[in-house]
């Protein structure tokens, strides 16, 4: 059960929004001994194992570790995580290709496909464990003040929350970097993401598959049980036109934009789409507030980093959270939070103008760049090195790394011992 409270409540750090994001950065300091509220609108549905969600993440082996050291790896294996140890991608429109397989690069996998669901009620179930977490549910925010002695929030059933720092999770229209009068640019791209739960005749053997076609690309990405969710971006009108056919209909398109690489597909799940664009907020902090996740940054999903960035995110205002609290400074002060805007703006932008770039690159039908994308895939397929360096990166195995996304001394011997030798997986 949420918590209510009728009066004023007092705590260090007030976070709004409990989703995947939010609820990793409660759990966090809750763990580390901070006092924290946490606002939310709705809590998250039953879980069900019938049910493929249609919302899914790629799960990096960085945004696992984070997962586990919060103490909820564990019960989301018990509902469903899916690993993949195998990505092959290919061009429409030539021969390029990659493959990438775990057993390369001395790994058990290349990291997990996991419904939404799964991670966001993990981490609510954990939330209510943790002595110093509070959480108001369902409540939204009306009102915020950051030019007082304190931050303080007025919630839509009248409780109002005081706090030294206020974290804005509560997504890509997030009413906290509104009132914060944070500026967000950006643009959107022609391309609407339809996704769904589809069934095909063949195993999926634990790969990962994407597709680069003109219109965008068509991933299909594993699911334990055997069946595979996708997620097509193309055109908004072809989008329109997919929602709109039958299943049988559905699932031919699907056949085709996939060349049939798992045979034909016998059934598919409700379909939604989505529009597609780059977001960036001007800042990720001021006095008293600071943003995380799809409150701070909106990505492409062709590389499936967008709630892996949100966990680093969090994982780095965490780390300077605590040397702010063990030395003594204010946790909203704005010297305090540059650190976290300095350890994460950088190298967001990085990754956001990279899935820039591949979108721009792949979806098009320019003859030049179709040769050198081709020959660019080929190339690095070539190569083991950069096959490993790439792999290592996209998993968040390098470059400097938060607390919380270190793995614990021989966390994966067991497991790499197990993948010491190469999988003979079928590719396309």
């Amino acid at each position: 059960m949420c918590v209510s409270h009728n009066e004023g409540f007092d705590c260090e750090v007030a976070i709004v929004g409990a989703g995947m994001v939010g609820g990793a950065l409660g759990c966090a300091l809750g763990q580390q001994g901070f006092n924290v509220a946490l606002v939310e609108l709705r809590e998250p549905e039953a879980w069900s194992r019938d049910k493929v969600d249609q919302r899914v993440s790629a799960l990096t082996r960085a945004s696992q570790h984070i997962l586990e050291s919060l103490g909820v790896w564990d019960r989301m294996s018990e509902m469903r995580v899916s690993p993949y140890r195998g990505m092959s991608v290919w061009d429409a429109t030539g021969s390029g290709s990659i493959e990438f397989d775990a057993a390369d690069i001395g790994e058990p996998d290349l990291g997990h496909i996991v419904e939404n669901r799964v991670t966001q009620l993990a981490l609510w179930e954990r939330l209510a464990e943790i002595d110093g977490v509070s959480r108001f549910c369902p409540e939204s925010v009306s009102r915020m003040e950051l030019g007082g002695e304190r931050p303080w929030l007025e919630l839509s059933g009248g409780k109002r929350i005081e706090a030294d720092l206020i974290v804005a999770a509560d997504g890509a229209n997030s009413t906290v970097r509104e009132l914060a009068g944070i500026a967000c640019s950006g643009w959107q791209y022609d391309q609407h993401a339809l996704v769904a739960t589809v069934y095909p005749e063949k195993h999926h053997q634990e790969i990962a598959r994407q597709r680069f076609m003109p219109t965008g690309p068509l991933a299909l990405l594993p699911i334990e049980d055997g069946s595979c969710s996708i997620v097509w971006s193309t055109l908004p009108d072809h989008a329109d036109f997919l929602l709109g056919l039958d299943g049988p209909g559905f699932c031919r398109e699907l056949e085709m934009a996939s060349q049939r690489v798992l045979g034909g597909i016998e059934s598919a799940g409700p379909r939604t789409a989505f529009p597609l664009g780059l977001r960036h907020a001007d800042h990720y902090v001021s006095e008293g507030v600071a943003l995380i996740g799809d409150a701070a940054h909106g990505i492409h999903p062709l590389a499936g980093q967008g709630v892996n960035l949100g966990f680093l995110d969090a994982a780095v205002l965490v780390d300077v959270l605590q040397n702010a609290k063990v030395g003594g400074r204010p946790l909203g002060s704005y010297a305090t939070l540059r650190r976290y805007e300095r350890g994460r703006k950088g190298n967001n932008l990085e990754m956001l103008a990279l899935m820039d770039l591949f979108k721009r690159v792949f979806s098009n039908r320019n003859k030049v760049l179709t040769a050198l994308r081709n020959l660019g895939l080929n190339l690095a397929d070539a190569s083991g090195p950069l096959k490993r360096i790439l792999a290592r990166r996209a998993m968040g195995l390098s470059g400097d790394l938060p607390s919380l996304a270190v793995a614990p001394a021989g966390a994966y011997e067991i497991g790499k011992e197990c993948s010491s030798s190469s999988h003979n997986y079928p590719r396309r």
